[in-house]
């Protein structure tokens, strides 16, 4: 069966704080490593009140402290927001303290509004200029130091720390396709995209010293309970904060309710169901059999499971579920290969 990941916002619940989400997200880092996840991947957002991950490296250095096997990395660094030399060093470092353990996985978007943006980066160009070519200098500085370079990644240079591109477009398929990298597509939150994307990273692949051949993994939102009530009650909180942040109103996690009904208009509903289309919502029968529809359809090397769930103990439940699920798929599958 192909590996299964986690992707963490580090979500601050309504009433709670980030100290709670920073506990939370170690907490449910060391359940997904004793669960069989492969790595635990958090992303770079900036002024959310609901997401506490903007010190992404900080982060990933918490979650990684706090277990053992599992890898831990960024899912993902926003590269135009930071200068290739800082994030070299940093995950350098985070190599450094956890040998063998860190992906870097980058993006070209803000993540943030254009006012956030610009006091991140002070000055503000496009990305599609200039994000190919931070690619290559931030590949540049985990190099080997050569005879005479005046200036080094310490630490960083020399160091394996495996290089994602990520994304929801065209624009990044084909740029990890001519680089020899693997691909994560943003199907939790982006799904048009998601087979041409595919379709495109694997015809234009071209291997590198890296990655041999294509290897693409995709988001998937996944709200597994003991019961389909249950279950599409936890995930509420992600369509009501969905609905905030595209109102302009980002807030905290907001708790899940019985029903949306009267929260959101009809254009936003259908906004937020095509958005989450893909989100398998459920009991572990149907998550099993809808993660097994959408492995056939997609064909991924990996799959990244993300659930903002409100309540703590739910969310690691839903996680466990699908990692059973997971486990059942993989026996399903080893049994139609002995037939």
């Amino acid at each position: 069966m192909i590996p299964f990941s986690v992707l963490d916002l580090s979500p601050i619940n309504r009433g709670a704080t980030a100290s709670d989400a920073f506990r939370n997200s170690a907490d449910l880092a060391r359940h997904a490593e004793g669960w069989g996840y492969r790595r635990y991947w958090l992303a770079e957002h900036h002024n959310m009140p609901g997401i506490a991950s903007a010190a992404t490296a900080v982060v990933i250095g918490h979650v990684a402290a706090a277990t053992k096997t599992i890898r831990v990395g960024s899912g993902g660094i926003m590269l135009p927001n930071h200068a290739p030399l800082v994030i070299a060093e940093q995950f350098g470092t985070l190599e450094s303290l956890f040998p063998g353990r860190i992906d870097l996985g980058l993006g070209r978007a803000p993540g943030t509004d254009q006012r956030t943006a610009r006091a991140l980066r002070r000055n503000i160009t496009g990305s599609d200029d200039t994000f190919p070519q931070d690619v290559m200098e931030l590949q540049a500085w985990f190099a080997p130091v050569q005879d005479g370079q005046p200036i080094r990644a310490v630490p960083g240079a020399g160091l394996n720390i495996p290089i994602w591109l990520l994304g929801s477009s065209l624009f990044s398929a084909q740029l990890a396709a001519q680089m020899g990298l693997p691909f994560a597509f943003a199907s939790h939150f982006a799904p048009d995209y998601l087979m041409r994307a595919l379709d495109l990273y694997r015809a234009s692949f071209r291997p590198s010293e890296q990655l041999a051949k294509p290897y693409v993994m995709a988001g998937l939102n996944v709200f597994a309970a003991d019961t389909e009530v249950e279950a599409r009650r936890m995930f509420t909180s992600l369509q009501q904060q969905f609905i905030n942040l595209r109102r302009g109103t980002p807030g905290p996690l907001p708790p899940p309710v019985d029903s949306m009904d009267g929260f959101w208009s009809p254009m936003e509903q259908q906004m937020v169901e095509h958005s989450l289309r893909y989100a398998i919502v459920g009991t572990p029968t149907q998550v099993e059999e809808r993660l097994a529809t959408f492995l056939a359809e997609t064909e991924l090397d990996e799959v990244m499971v993300a659930g903002q769930i409100f309540d703590h103990q739910a969310r690691l439940h839903s996680f466990e579920l699908v990692a059973a699920a997971r486990d059942r798929l993989a026996s399903r599958k080893k049994i139609a290969a002995g037939r």
